[in-house]
């Protein structure tokens, strides 16, 4: 029972480590990457649908990003759609392929993203501590039942604790990351 508990909490905080990875995707640095756009939904035959359903989407330079609609009547559509984003990006559009330059990232800018990057490690890390509670609280249930033991109990709150402390060295290294990718000129 204790370690099913265990490996709850693991496997928790490891889906918390994952959605911040892909949150700070979205996160714009001055590269390109095709993760800039998985978020935008196009009106495509009456229906909200993700732009990769119906466009080819490629990085063609470091700053640059190429959207080509496979059915050539979703040009308009896709346009307005980005443009809808809060993206900011201004699409060039030459026939069926869409373009979308990335400018360069100022200084002040860069720090701005540096403190959102900042703000949804410290989310993430909330989120730990609160799946730590929820499995340290699962462990007192036990032991009110009689289930468990004294010591056990103890023994399974510290390798909880180090699951956590895991976890947390993890977000910490998946921020730093970003931080010097996006504070890379």
């Amino acid at each position: 029972m204790l370690n099913e508990i265990k490996q709850d909490a693991q496997a928790r905080m490891v889906k918390s480590i994952e959605a911040l990875r892909h949150n700070l995707v979205k996160v714009r640095t001055g590269r390109a990457s095709t993760g800039l756009v998985d978020t935008i939904r196009v009106n495509a035959y009456g229906s909200d649908v993700p732009l990769s359903q119906v466009a080819a989407v490629s990085v063609s330079d470091a700053r640059s990003l190429v959207i080509t609609p496979w059915d050539k009547g979703m040009v308009g559509a896709v346009e307005k759609a980005i443009l809808a984003s809060d993206l900011g990006l201004t699409p060039n559009t030459a026939g069926t392929t869409i373009r979308l330059n990335l400018p360069a990232l100022t200084e002040e800018r860069r720090r701005e993203l540096t403190k959102v990057v900042h703000g949804e490690g410290e989310d993430t890390k909330v989120a730990i501590r609160n799946i730590r509670r929820d499995a340290n609280q699962h462990v007192k249930d036990l032991l009110k039942e009689k289930q468990v033991t004294e010591d056990e109990v103890r023994k399974a709150e510290d390798e909880i604790q180090k699951i956590t402390d895991k976890a947390i060295k993890d977000v910490d290294e998946v921020v730093k990351g970003k931080e010097q990718e996006l504070m890379a000129v």
